[in-house]
């Protein structure tokens, strides 16, 4: 009798492993997006926490589908410290945003080295377009409380997956002043000549298309970078807060 159920177990498992083998993979299903930025100095793969960030990423990924990042600088360069930009042209004229979303630094990610958050002005309610890179473990930068904007913290909505070495060859680029900048403008500027999401329509490695298009915005006269301060080091600010 044993035999005879050891026997009919053995040929029912192909067909439980082919059943198992057709149920869907709930883990790619539920595989997080992905931006790439490609840079006059690299590509840069970039992959997103919306279940953490949702509104951060949300926002993000609008600006990378309407082609807002097209033409834009990485403006901003402090070694050891950080990378920042998505707001001015080759021009260092900024460019105009949406309406400046909710942070959400409190949301448990940390400020770690090669991760990317929201740059903001002193509201911590100000992020539009602009985002910076940890080049370090800016712990600093994280939630500590609502008692303040220095308290507040950055909010972290990805981190890069590939191209970390390009984020530190543009780390590693000598700076200068330049147009409203007293001073940490990469030189030569650093252009980012496209960004798009992975696996959707207009993804120029994907479908082998041509990357989207820069939206038609109007520049606003260039404001100066806030001084303000943050442990010591300068804080990753909007910069701009025009809408």
């Amino acid at each position: 009798m044993f035999k005879i159920l050891l026997v009919l177990f053995l040929l029912g498992l192909p067909y439980q492993l082919a059943a198992q083998a057709a149920k869907p993979d709930k883990t790619a299903a539920a595989a997080l997006p992905q931006v790439v930025l490609e840079t006059s100095q690299g590509a840069i793969t970039i992959e997103l926490y919306p279940e953490k960030s949702p509104k951060s990423v949300a926002n993000f990924l609008q600006y990378v589908r309407d082609g807002f990042y097209a033409g834009t600088v990485l403006h901003r360069v402090i070694p050891g410290y950080l990378v920042q930009g998505g707001l001015y042209t080759r021009d260092l004229r900024p460019k105009r945003t949406r309406p400046a979303i909710p942070d959400e630094a409190d949301n448990g990610l940390s400020n770690l080295r090669g991760t990317i958050a929201v740059a903001r002005g002193t509201d911590p309610n100000s992020g539009t377009a602009q985002f910076f890179f940890n080049l370090v473990d800016n712990l600093r930068l994280d939630f500590v409380g609502n008692q303040s904007s220095l308290t507040w913290g950055f909010a972290v909505f990805g981190k890069i997956t590939k191209g970390m070495d390009v984020l530190d060859k543009i780390a590693a680029l000598p700076t200068r002043a330049l147009g409203p900048f007293s001073g940490d403008v990469p030189n030569p500027l650093v252009i980012i000549e496209s960004a798009h999401v992975v696996g959707e329509e207009g993804d120029a490695q994907e479908a082998g298309g041509t990357p989207a298009k820069a939206a038609t915005v109007t520049a606003r006269p260039a404001a100066a970078k806030s001084a303000a301060t943050h442990s010591g080091a300068a804080k990753p600010t909007s910069g701009h807060q025009g809408q």
